[in-house]
């Protein structure tokens, strides 16, 4: 598998100069950055942010050296679910001028597939019925997980691909909260 290219950036303006030249013709890349502490520092909201505004997203992050760290960065995918989160920011920058049209048009493909409001039962932390009814007495142990793990749980269910998936997904809950442990995507290491 051939790595994606490094691009090195030290400010916002620089990865918005970066996108404004590449959004539409790159594919992933790894963003390097600057640890805290260096004055050429990136934080991570700032990162998300732009890249919201040109239709792109990040993913994995890895380090690189004692200084730097990466970002891997890449168009949105138009069949991805935006969270609660994500679609903030895309207000945030529609108010400050920085949407672009390459990000407004990644908002309309969203709107215009379900991907827009697909999370939205998720991020309300609504019990689906399948899941509501498999709990049963394990509810206790449901209820007591933080907000962060219900909600990435709700998620984990609801992009299973199949239908055994998300029955077998659904028994790992129950069995986690019946035991009072976090399911297995979310249990502590």
């Amino acid at each position: 598998m051939v790595e994606p290219p490094r691009i090195e950036v030290r400010s916002r303006d620089a990865l918005r100069d970066w996108l404004a030249a590449n959004h539409a013709s790159s594919g992933t890349v790894w963003l390097v950055t600057w640890r805290k502490g260096s004055p050429h520092h990136l934080p991570w909201p700032e990162i998300v942010r732009e890249l919201i505004c040109w239709g792109w997203i990040d993913s994995l992050p890895r380090r690189l050296d004692a200084e730097r760290t990466m970002l891997r960065i890449s168009p949105r995918d138009p069949g991805s679910a935006w969270s609660g989160v994500n679609k903030a920011h895309v207000e945030a920058a529609r108010a400050e001028g920085r949407m672009t049209p390459a990000g407004e048009a990644a908002v309309a493909a969203a709107e215009g597939n379900g991907m827009w409001t697909f999370l939205d039962d998720v991020e309300r932390l609504e019990v689906p019925r399948d899941l509501a009814s498999a709990l049963g007495d394990a509810r206790p142990g449901w209820d007591a997980y933080p907000d962060s793990v219900k909600r990435g749980t709700l998620e984990w269910i609801k992009t299973a691909k199949r239908a055994p998936t998300r029955s077998a997904r659904v028994a790992e809950v129950v069995r986690a909260a019946s035991a009072g442990e976090r399911p297995a995507p979310f249990a502590r290491r």
